[in-house]
């Protein structure tokens, strides 16, 4: 794989005493699976101290008026963080295992986007769709049809498509290989609060993650070109029936709209401004999830919000007044931890291996995993959308460097019907 570019990487003392406990797989106790809505006494304490602490973490700098939390936040947990520095600006519950929903998906494709060639072409066989959870979301895949890996991470990202999950796992060897090697991932991400049972993001005993590590696998698959863009796109078009069946010829094609309401807009909510993606989700057991990215400036920040109230837009409404909150706080806030980078990185950088692009250590090479750009995570391209969901242009940015990404992403007017909310 070619070397396409170095990351700068600050590893800090915490991330450094936390490599052991990484490493080995080591981490605190925590409640199991529960309905309970409170968090555990004792979460991890991956990313810094405090964040392994119940209730929210702020901590405002002397004099800089920092604004206040808002207001009428119900969320379970929930996270603020600076997608490139990594500071957490602010949290809440940041370590508390929940049930994830779809927004897992960021990490089956940050898993299985730099295995598969968007080219590639799969048929459908029975097998492929079984053990899809009753009730999933699904796209509309079907057996003996054959689809371009292109189509089904549309599938995946745009509708949350359990079915386009389930192929691509098809392609990838199987859904127990892919559950396997998501939960490797994981593990090489320092998403200690993840474990996967079902790659979709279906309920499932035993399978759970956090609004930190949602965030850290978000920031991971913002590395890649092809996330980027299957994240931020609004509109798709998508592979039917035949007009005749019995030759196969004359593929129909249906448009797929993303169930991204911060990207589209809604009754009551409007499009965020500057919004680049990334996952929503909602299961009965985890109600309504969400990791977004947007850009003000030169401020890129990622927001993780985990089962607030009910009702749909509401996690899109705590969403976006976290990221408001974000960008008028930042430089205001003293960070309360941090985005930790992969364990291979903390290891390079601890045996002192890497060196920056001026020959100094702690700096790594950051194309070894990943997909072509890595996914040290402290980079992120982000193409920047307005509140009219005009491409407006792109931005790219790197520790110590920067480099050019536009991205092409299919925009169109909001959509004002409301479809039939996701399950997984």
């Amino acid at each position: 794989m070619p070397k396409t570019f170095h990351t700068a990487v600050r590893i800090t003392a915490t991330a450094a005493a936390l490599l052991p406990a990484l490493l080995a797989g080591a981490v605190p106790a925590y409640a199991k699976d529960t309905d309970e809505a409170k968090p555990p006494a004792k979460m991890s304490t991956v990313g810094g101290e405090r964040l392994g602490r119940p209730g929210t973490q702020i901590e405002p700098i002397d004099g800089a008026k920092a604004p206040k939390v808002p207001k009428g936040l119900t969320a379970r947990s929930w996270i603020v963080a600076d997608a490139e520095s990594g500071e957490v600006l602010a949290a809440r519950n940041a370590h508390w295992r929940l049930p994830p929903a779809s927004t897992i998906k960021m990490l089956f494709a940050d898993t299985l986007l730099p295995k598969l060639s968007k080219d590639m072409e799969h048929t459908i066989l029975p097998e492929d769709l079984a053990g899809l959870g009753e009730g999933s979301s699904s796209v509309g895949v079907k057996e003996d049809y054959t689809y371009k890996v292109d189509d089904l991470w549309n599938g995946v990202f745009l509708r949350s498509g359990n079915d386009a999950v389930f192929a691509l796992a098809a392609l990838n060897g199987g859904v127990t290989k892919t559950v396997r090697e998501m939960n490797a991932r994981a593990k090489e991400l320092g998403a200690g609060d993840t474990h996967v049972v079902s790659p979709d993001g279906y309920d499932a005993k035993g399978q759970h993650s956090s609004a930190y590590d949602l965030t850290l696998i978000a920031r991971s698959g913002m590395q890649n070109p092809d996330f980027r863009r299957y994240a931020s796109t609004v509109r798709a078009k998508f592979p039917g029936g035949y007009k005749d069946e019995e030759e196969k010829k004359k593929r129909e094609y249906f448009e797929l709209q993303t169930t991204n309401r911060l990207l589209i807009g809604d009754y009551g909510l409007e499009p965020y401004e500057g919004l680049a993606g990334i996952k929503n989700g909602y299961t009965s057991k985890a109600g309504f999830t969400f990791t977004g990215v947007a850009q003000r400036g030169d401020r890129k920040l990622l927001v993780t919000v985990m089962h607030p109230d009910s009702g749909r837009n509401r996690v899109y409404q705590e969403t976006a007044k976290l990221l408001d909150w974000g960008f008028k706080a930042a430089g205001k806030v003293q960070p309360v931890g941090e985005l930790v980078p992969p364990v291979t990185e903390q290891e390079a950088v601890k045996a002192g291996n890497g060196k920056n692009s001026d020959g100094d250590k702690d700096a790594v090479d950051n194309t070894a995993v990943g997909g072509e750009q890595g996914s040290g995570g402290f980079g992120i391209a982000l193409g920047i959308a307005g509140a009219t969901l005009v491409v407006l242009g792109a931005a790219a940015f790197a520790v110590n460097r920067r480099w050019p990404l536009p991205i092409a992403i299919t925009r169109g007017a909001p959509q004002r019907s409301r479809p039939p909310e996701e399950r997984g």
